[in-house]
């Protein structure tokens, strides 16, 4: 394995997991929870305005994500990567057998400027290379270049979070006309 086929995929064993980091904090960590509004569960008992499991009780928690919703979650948040002011658009790919195996959003080539590249949708003269068009590339295309490989090893460095939260909406945006 040479150094790009190794940086691409410790990049994509990063983001994977970053990714997961933040989907598990933004879906686990429930408002109703941390509020002053008294409430228990079946399965809990309230402390100090939170609902804590009884640590005796055998049962799994019943309110978990499904895999669909993560791992369309994931593909959500990594949209919110692309700096297309047009549309953002995420990508997880999964095995069968429920295993990312890579994530990307749509954007330019890796080594290609965003800043020196146009991100317009149409050009004031119709010249084709004056738009973004010819450059981006489809998240599904990034995922795919961005797929992690099992054998490979990645130095995972500790995450240094620079928002409070991540709102996940799994509605699309309403189109302006």
């Amino acid at each position: 394995m040479n150094s790009r086929d190794l940086t691409l995929v410790s990049s994509a064993t990063l983001i994977g997991a970053v990714a997961s980091a933040i989907i598990v904090r933004c879906f686990f960590t429930n408002p109703k929870q941390q509020s002053s509004h008294k409430t228990s569960n079946s399965n809990g008992f309230l402390q100090q305005n939170r609902v804590f499991r009884d640590p005796f009780d055998p049962s799994k928690r019943k309110e978990y994500i499904s895999w669909d919703d993560y791992f369309m979650a994931i593909a959500f948040l990594s949209a919110q990567r692309s700096k297309d002011p047009n549309r953002q658009v995420g990508a997880c790919l999964v095995s069968q057998n429920g295993v990312i195996l890579g994530i990307g959003y749509n954007g330019f080539p890796r080594g290609c400027s965003d800043d020196k590249l146009p991100w317009a949708k149409k050009s004031r003269n119709g010249d084709a290379l004056e738009t973004k068009y010819p450059y981006v590339c489809h998240a599904e295309v990034n995922a795919i270049l961005n797929t992690n490989h099992a054998s490979a090893a990645g130095q995972v460095r500790k995450h240094q979070p620079q928002m409070d939260q991540v709102t996940i909406k799994f509605e699309e945006p309403q189109m302006i006309a």
